[in-house]
């Protein structure tokens, strides 16, 4: 406190005289009754001082009202806690509304570019699904006679979303797809399956899945529409239709029977239609297998746009 503020401070502690009666009027005071009352009245301005000093020391001097007056301070400017009191309360816990968290990731932020449901698929595919699968690859077919298809691979993610991976362009059978495949039809099953197992001719290019390189993945001659059919099956994906999972791709075990066809894999395409196979670029099947996880349960839900719609 400056010495202007003392001198205020003093100045306002002194008492104010009241009204002096007859009597002190009349009769004069004795020399040591003034001296007295000079020490009485000095004596309680220093006593008021130094109270003063003591409470700005303690934080509860103000300079008016609305200037950060503590709660708890009587008018006359004593305060209703001890200590004791005062320190209680600062240790005291925050109400929950007004401590201070570690921020976390919006649920928006973590769902943005995600969907509740795949788009295309309808109930009845949707329902076909695990729920332990968090891999699923999504082949389109334009219609139901087309051997062009689009294929993506979604994510399920913690909150049970989907996030949609890279769509890529690629073929399906000759003559589209079928819900009742049969043995050299020329269509492509329409269905959910399975993908567990995977190989090629070349050497594993990463994959988690199990992987058979065997030279015996090999094709030669021409597509139907003339084009060359080497190198069609350097890697391969089985599609678990009408075959034994956790074999080779190679393996021709058909547990529904060879009428009902078999060998319909992920391959790499050759740039046009299939026996009933689904073909991506090479790039984009290397990509594939290196992703597909066992621990997601990947599987595939393929057919024509409508089939997929039901």
């Amino acid at each position: 406190m400056s010495g202007s503020h003392r001198a205020s401070a003093h100045r306002r502690s002194a008492p104010v005289p009241g009204p002096r009666s007859s009597a002190e009027t009349a009769a004069p005071r004795s020399r040591g009754h003034r001296r007295r009352t000079k020490q009485r009245r000095r004596g309680r301005a220093l006593m008021s001082g130094t109270a003063m000093l003591l409470a700005a020391a303690a934080g509860w001097f103000t300079v008016g009202p609305g200037h950060g007056e503590l709660p708890g301070l009587t008018s006359a400017g004593a305060p209703e806690h001890t200590e004791a009191d005062i320190q209680r309360a600062d240790l005291a816990p925050l109400p929950a509304d007004a401590r201070t968290e570690a921020p976390t990731a919006d649920r928006s932020d973590r769902d943005a570019g995600t969907v509740a449901a795949i788009p295309g698929l309808g109930p009845s595919f949707l329902a076909k699904i695990p729920a332990e699968t968090t891999q699923l690859v999504v082949a389109s077919g334009k219609d139901k006679d087309s051997a062009d298809t689009v294929v993506t691979l979604w994510t399920r993610t913690p909150e049970g979303r989907w996030r949609a991976g890279q769509a890529w362009a690629g073929h399906n059978g000759y003559k589209g797809w079928t819900a009742t495949k049969r043995s050299g039809d020329l269509h492509s099953p329409v269905g959910v399956f399975a993908l567990t197992d995977a190989g090629g001719r070349k050497a594993d290019p990463g994959s988690k899945l199990p992987y058979d390189k065997d030279p015996n993945f090999v094709v030669g001659g021409t597509g139907f529409n003339g084009e060359q059919l080497s190198g069609s099956f350097d890697y391969v994906v089985a599609i678990n239709y009408n075959r034994v999972a956790g074999r080779s791709p190679l393996d021709t075990t058909y547990p529904q029977g060879a009428a009902k066809g078999g060998g319909v894999w992920l391959h790499v395409d050759h740039g046009g239609p299939t026996h009933a196979c689904v073909s991506l670029p090479e790039a984009d099947m290397i990509e594939l297998i290196r992703t597909l996880d066992p621990a997601a349960h990947p599987m595939i839900a393929m057919g024509d746009a409508a089939a997929l719609a039901t």
